[in-house]
């Protein structure tokens, strides 16, 4: 299944919690909504006017976040693309957004002109922390019992810090270059992270020791997806592939590639019951069934 709609770049797609959409943003200035089963398009929110680097469902799939390379990041109701709140913390762009798992908080993180995470209320925008101990975030995770964030930057670090004060900081070094994508596993006691050394590693979340390698890319990665059931992880890059490997033993499981106009894979993300895969690479967004 391959979504058209979008006229520049897609850099975040989404699945909603209940599987039936896919949300998409580009640097078109719009995010996209599309039926999951058939590709259809369902709204397109034009509340930004800026390139559009992330877009997060809230889990209960009545709100959605989507940041630009403004600084700002939109809370809105996906069906009607009406807006709710506007967040103006980040001075400029705000490249990844995440909700906290009962959807009152959201952590943005800031990428070049920024370099910060900052959490804030969902309702009324709040702001509540800003953590500043990154240069340039690429992605903002937070944990499934709620209590912490993740953070991946250009400094080569990912660092795990809790969620309201930024305390009991782990510094995560083990990479070298920028750090792209990262990633939770679904019982919150590992995290995937990669980058620009074409490495993904799989390691403690209460520890930072490394648990698990994966390498089978060429190039530098910059999107990786841990899959529901927390057994596979995707991962895709500049190489124009998309890998599904064992996030258990390390081993390759499935591959996909990616030629002609097509462009280096930005964004993963798995439906919720683990059957499809979502990929962002050009003005497209392709849907493969597992």
């Amino acid at each position: 299944m391959i979504y058209q709609g979008h006229t520049d770049h897609v850099f975040a797609v989404a699945w909603s919690p209940d599987g039936r959409y896919v949300a998409s943003a580009a640097r078109d200035t719009t995010v996209h909504i599309w039926q999951a089963v058939d590709g259809q398009p369902i709204t397109v929110y034009r509340g930004h006017d800026h390139p559009v680097l992330s877009v997060a469902w809230s889990r209960d799939g009545t709100r959605l976040a989507s940041g630009c390379t403004a600084g700002l990041v939109q809370v809105w109701e996906p069906f009607t693309g009406e807006t709710l709140l506007t967040y103006r913390g980040h001075v400029r762009f705000a490249r990844s957004v995440a909700w906290s798992p009962d959807d009152r908080y959201i952590a943005s993180g800031g990428d070049f002109g920024d370099s910060t995470v900052q959490v804030w209320k969902a309702a009324t925008g709040q702001s509540l922390f800003t953590y500043e101990r990154q240069y340039r975030i690429f992605a903002v995770r937070w944990s499934h019992d709620g209590g912490r964030v993740a953070s991946a930057s250009f400094d080569g670090s990912v660092q795990v810090w809790d969620a309201f004060d930024g305390g009991h900081a782990l510094v995560y070094h083990e990479q070298r270059g920028p750090l792209y994508a990262l990633d939770w596993s679904r019982d919150g006691h590992y995290l995937a992270s990669a980058g620009e050394d074409t490495v993904v590693r799989v390691w403690s979340a209460a520890t930072g020791e490394t648990v698990q390698l994966y390498r089978g890319h060429a190039q530098p990665l910059k999107a990786l997806a841990w899959s529901p059931d927390s057994m596979q992880i995707a991962s895709g890059g500049d190489d124009k592939t998309v890998q599904v490997w064992n996030a258990l033993t390390g081993e390759a499981r499935e591959r996909y590639e990616y030629t002609g106009k097509t462009a280096w894979i930005r964004a993963l993300a798995w439906s919720p019951d683990g059957k499809h895969l979502a990929s962002a690479s050009d003005r497209r967004v392709v849907v493969v069934d597992r």
